[in-house]
């Protein structure tokens, strides 16, 4: 019963092990969920290897039961976050929690109850959740697309959730699409021929990057990225630590041909990362590198051959987004990549996303090169 539930800070390295090795037990059963590496799962929680926590404060918390350890959840305040427009989703006094697991509905409700507890202490007067940690990682909560598993970098839960935490007080505000589609057909005619517009005119290169000035392609990409989201709901600015920690997580699978910088008239205006899904990869080590997991790995990372890839970011300069350019750019970033995919990655689906649910323009691109909606995430918001 939760009257004998014991909800405690993790403190420690083995609390936060616990903590990590908690979801290995309770999706142990469920074939589609990917089990992290252990040592990436511990660094996102731990302030001394993750660069969000340069601007940002959390408090993990997990729930024990009869000497086991039955739920877990993080409150934190991305200070970043407050200082945004509230209309964009965050803005001051608006606190989050993520990272949500347990066994039943009572348990979570002592574990939510206790995180938001832990908001108001630091005065928080607004909630949302879940966003595992921050807005960048894994936001929102898998409600629809359960029937297969999540690529690298998106979320997996237990169809349960979302009625215990409706059943908490909260209501949705945001939905988040992933898009998939089938990368072996070419595109629809109309979609080639504003492709071959743009290759004929002399303004546009669409390059590769260049994995050897991984820096400087870097902040090409970031100076984009951070003008073209800054009006999106629940942007939050990348920061330089978030950067460097990033790059050293995802540099094995950046690839030259999946990731292109479209420029205009020699300036960088466009951008689209595209990563083979390491997921495929890491689901059979079980979440360890040892004994064997290390060679598998690096073996897998000198030329992966995937089933899918994913696209988790692009953008358009703001200035162009309402022009008939930001289209064809995309279009033609979307096109080059998905011809080395399959060429030189073996790559048969692509999926696309998170997109928001009030994104008009990345929408309609998804739709035009007939993407269809494979997964779903809900945001959540309470008053406190």
């Amino acid at each position: 019963m939760a009257s004998s539930l014991t909800i405690r800070p993790v403190l420690t390295k083995r609390d936060r092990k616990a903590f990590v090795d908690l979801p290995f037990r309770l999706y142990a059963d469920d074939p589609h969920w990917i089990p992290p590496l252990k040592g990436e799962a511990i660094g996102l929680i731990t302030p001394e290897k993750n660069g969000w926590f340069s601007h940002a404060t959390a408090q993990l918390f997990l729930g024990e039961q009869g000497g086991r350890v039955v739920g877990r959840i993080s409150a934190h305040i991305d200070t970043l976050a407050l200082t945004m427009p509230a209309e964009q989703g965050f803005g001051p006094g608006c606190g989050q929690w993520g990272l949500m697991e347990a066994e039943s509905e009572d348990i979570f409700a002592v574990l939510i109850a206790t995180a938001e507890e832990w908001l108001r202490e630091q005065g928080m007067k607004r909630v949302l959740g879940p966003i595992s940690m921050s807005v960048w990682e894994e936001p929102g909560l898998l409600i629809d697309g359960f029937d297969h598993a999540p690529t690298v970098m998106m979320g997996h839960a237990k169809p349960e959730y979302r009625g215990w935490i409706e059943a908490a007080g909260y209501a949705p505000v945001k939905q988040l699409f992933t898009y998939e589609l089938d990368i072996t057909k070419p595109f629809p005619p109309i979609v080639n021929r504003i492709i071959q517009s743009g290759e004929k005119n002399p303004r546009i290169v669409v390059r590769r990057v260049d994995k050897s000035k991984f820096e400087q392609e870097a902040a090409i990409i970031l100076s984009i990225l951070n003008d073209a989201w800054s009006g999106n709901w629940g942007f939050v600015p990348l920061t330089p630590p978030e950067i460097a920690d990033v790059g050293v997580k995802l540099k094995p699978i950046v690839f030259n041909d999946l990731i292109r910088i479209a420029e205009l008239d020699g300036r960088p205006v466009a951008f689209m990362i595209t990563l083979p899904d390491l997921n495929e990869a890491i689901k059979p080590l079980n979440g360890s590198l040892f004994p064997f997991g290390w060679a598998r790995l690096l073996w897998w990372l000198r030329a992966p051959q995937v089933r899918t890839v994913r696209v988790p970011l692009m953008g358009v300069i703001k200035e162009l987004q309402a022009s008939r350019m930001a289209s064809q750019l995309a279009f033609m970033l979307i096109e080059y990549i998905r011809r080395a995919a399959v060429e030189n990655y073996g790559a048969v689906r692509g999926e696309i996303g998170w997109i928001l649910d009030d994104n008009q323009g990345m929408r309609s691109i998804a739709e035009t090169i007939q993407c269809d909606i494979n997964k779903t995430y809900q945001i959540y918001e309470k008053t406190l």
